[in-house]
């Protein structure tokens, strides 16, 4: 049963839906020839068109789905649908690549009676290799909206990840329940500034453009680009979201502030769930970590510095190992490029403080050693007693099967 919110202090309902929680979606996956035997084409439809915004990559070889994306949002600030496939990524793969997007856009919107500027279109997976477009018209031309089921359009979109993402929450607006729901993926290759990481967050709230833009911008900055598994920001990096205004509430706008925030709180809850759920599942990760930093002068520096200690191979192996050895995250800490007084530093592995004011803390080490081995989610915390400004930050541990499974991605 779904959780409303009332006002901005609310709880979340995880649940299978993902993307079809919200009025009016429809959402699917199938198999078409491009991984051995999983899903590897999903999709999803919006029954009307639905406001769209969404952020991309930092790095510079982005990806050829995500230039006719941008092109297609840019255009019309309105989706109604979206392809996407896994197992290749269509990245690197110049004037044929983008012109296969091109295509991939064109026959979904063929078979759903839309037109191309409604459509997006993602990939994921291996990078430098060719679409195999015989293979996606094929499972294009299977897409039925009798065959919708959120949870193959979850399996479709993974890779190496080993369980599906997905997240959803209501909350009550002009006295209309709204739901925003979101399906993700995301193992590795995640280091997201906006990793292959893909989310896709539908809401039936009815949003103008501006407000829904604001609105994501903001929460990625909180929860998406507040994750790292591996340090490295891929090609494909794609979160987006839908608008339809099936909820039949009065219209969201900037001007709007309380439902501005509230629908801002509802779709921050979302994603920081998809976010931590896409840091547990790093490739070969045993723990999920999260970084709390606080007493910063500036919420960008705490996150800085939080992102430092959790993108530590020398932290996270530390982790993995059961190993109390707190100086490097003092360390971590130190090279994030964010000055500070160093002896102000607190540090605090679960509720068990281990540094004050930058000087070590006697602990019970095998207490604090127990906690690190048994524990699921590993808690640290750092205070630089500076200020009022604080972050979370979401990583996991680095274990041997990380170096299996990037050892062999390809094969």
């Amino acid at each position: 049963m779904a959780v409303k919110i009332k006002q901005p202090a609310g709880k979340l309902t995880v649940m299978e839906e993902g993307v079809t929680a919200a009025r009016g979606f429809h959402a699917g996956g199938l198999h078409c020839g491009m991984r051995r035997k999983r899903k590897d084409l999903g999709w999803l439809f919006s029954e009307v068109p639905a406001t769209a915004s969404a952020v991309y990559t930092t790095n510079l070889f982005q990806a050829a789905p995500l230039q006719v994306t941008k092109e297609t949002i840019a255009a019309g600030k309105s989706l109604q649908g979206l392809i996407v496939n896994s197992a290749v990524a269509n990245a690197c793969t110049g004037e044929e690549g983008l012109q296969n997007a091109y295509q991939m856009r064109h026959w979904f919107a063929e078979k759903m009676g839309l037109q191309d500027y409604h459509v997006a279109v993602n990939s994921t997976g291996v990078i430098g290799e060719q679409l195999p477009m015989h293979k996606i018209r094929n499972g294009i031309d299977q897409i039925t909206l009798d065959m919708a089921s959120c949870n193959d359009f979850n399996q479709a979109i993974l890779t190496t990840d080993t369980f599906t993402k997905t997240a959803y929450v209501q909350l009550v607006i002009n006295e209309k329940t709204v739901t925003i729901g979101g399906s993700a993926k995301g193992s590795g290759m995640i280091n997201p500034n906006m990793a292959t990481m893909l989310a896709f967050v539908t809401t039936d709230a009815a949003i103008e453009t501006e407000a829904l833009d604001h609105t994501l911008r903001t929460t990625v900055n909180k929860t998406f680009n507040a994750i790292t598994v591996d340090g490295d920001t891929s090609t494909n990096d794609t979160v987006m979201v839908m608008a339809n205004g099936m909820a039949g509430n009065q219209t969201i706008t900037m001007r709007n502030k309380e439902d501005l925030e509230l629908f801002q709180h509802g779709l921050s809850i979302v994603c920081k769930e998809l976010a931590k759920q896409i840091a547990r599942d790093g490739e070969g990760a045993t723990k999920l970590v999260e970084v709390y930093v606080k007493g910063c002068q500036l919420r960008k520096n705490a996150q800085a510095i939080g992102k430092s200690i959790v993108g530590s191979s020398l932290v996270k192996t530390a982790i993995f190992g059961a190993d109390v050895n707190w100086g490097r995250i003092i360390c971590a800490a130190g090279y994030s490029g964010i000055p500070f007084n160093t002896k102000k530093v607190s540090v605090s592995l679960g509720d068990i403080e281990i540094v004050r004011y930058g000087l070590p803390l006697a602990f019970d080490e095998p207490v604090v050693q127990n906690y690190l081995k048994h524990e699921k989610e590993i808690h640290i915390t750092v205070d630089l007693n500076e200020g009022q400004e604080e972050a979370y930050s979401w990583g996991c541990d680095l274990s041997y099967e990380y170096v299996r499974i990037n050892a062999s991605y390809r094969t």
